[in-house]
């Protein structure tokens, strides 16, 4: 293609895209000879490859005029913009040319001429979709994800809440381990990078720890499902599931209409894209307060069922 275009339009800019964990033409260029990779990242397994072959080296020296590097939510970013565009589905490789070209626009703008990314290949493993969803919110820059302490005292969930503002609220992960501290998993719903700093700045105007991880690989692949376990703390624990219509700000209402006295000690939620969200709670509740705990249930306004006595329950998370 590349060849292509400089015989015809010398003057038009051929930039490649490479996917960060394998990038050896990136490199071979840089070095100006060919390079051989240790590791090779499969995301992108189309280009995927530890060394350039000699002629594609030779073609790219000659009429490629520069490189860009571009990280999985980037690539997976770009695969949901072509599906909302196009109803089609490329693969991680085929999208590489879109995710570059928004990296070169958000660097230098888009400038008074044409930009064009050629889109090549649909090999889409089909279990690689979720993976996909899951990340592509991350790279577009519409989510953001935060560890927050909070003190584990009364009124701190509702600081919490405020803190939020009008945000949605896309994961929230906690588990009772700490007599003082609630460290709590939150994805947040946002518009740009700014907001993910203003949304940070936000909680530690309430004197909240905050440790960003929206750029964390760790946190996003592993740490998000790991959250829970048995705690000692969580006596008098009953455990429900509840349903309610998915809409921005229902989560937050519905933390909200949890009465003061009872302390939340687990708590689960994803938002999946689905009409309604499903969440898990543990709640510690006194055995003489359950009867006005079930008259709670009762004014909810949600569909629940109570989970307290699940074997998996008993077994994995009940102290």
């Amino acid at each position: 293609v590349a060849a292509c275009i400089k015989a015809l339009r010398p003057e038009i800019l051929v930039i490649g895209v490479q996917a960060a964990d394998s990038d050896a033409m990136a490199r071979s260029l840089e070095t100006d000879s060919r390079v051989t990779l240790d590791e090779v990242g499969l995301f992108a397994d189309g280009t995927a490859v530890k060394q350039v072959g000699a002629l594609t080296f030779a073609l790219c020296r000659q009429h490629v005029d520069a490189m860009l590097r571009v990280d999985t939510d980037a690539i997976c970013a770009a695969i949901r913009d072509i599906y909302q565009d196009t109803r089609s589905v490329p693969e991680p490789s085929g999208a590489l040319a879109l995710a570059g070209l928004k990296h070169y626009v958000a660097a230098h703008g888009a400038g008074d001429g044409a930009l064009v990314a050629i889109v090549s290949g649909a090999n889409m493993n089909f279990d690689r979709l979720r993976f996909v969803a899951e990340r592509a919110e991350v790279g577009e820059q519409r989510e953001a994800v935060f560890a927050v302490t909070i003190p584990e005292e009364r009124g701190s969930f509702r600081r919490f809440c405020a803190a939020l503002g009008r945000h949605a609220i896309t994961e929230f992960n906690y588990r009772i381990g700490d007599a003082r501290h609630a460290h709590l998993f939150v994805g947040v719903q946002i518009a740009s990078r700014d907001e993910r700093e203003a949304l940070a700045a936000a909680f530690r105007a309430q004197r909240f720890d905050v440790l960003d991880l929206t750029d964390d690989e760790l946190a996003k692949l592993h740490l998000r499902h790991m959250i829970g376990g048995r705690s000692p703390l969580a006596h008098d624990e009953l455990l429900y599931r509840f349903e309610f219509p998915e809409r921005p700000g229902a989560l937050t209402r519905f933390l909200g209409q949890l009465h003061p006295d009872w302390n939340v000690s687990l708590f689960h939620y994803r938002n999946h894209g689905a009409d309604h969200g499903r969440i898990l709670v543990g709640i510690q509740v006194p055995v003489a307060e359950q009867p006005l705990f079930r008259r709670f249930l009762a004014t909810l306004g949600y569909p629940w069922v109570d989970e307290s006595a699940h074997p998996a329950y008993r077994l994995l998370l009940r102290s």
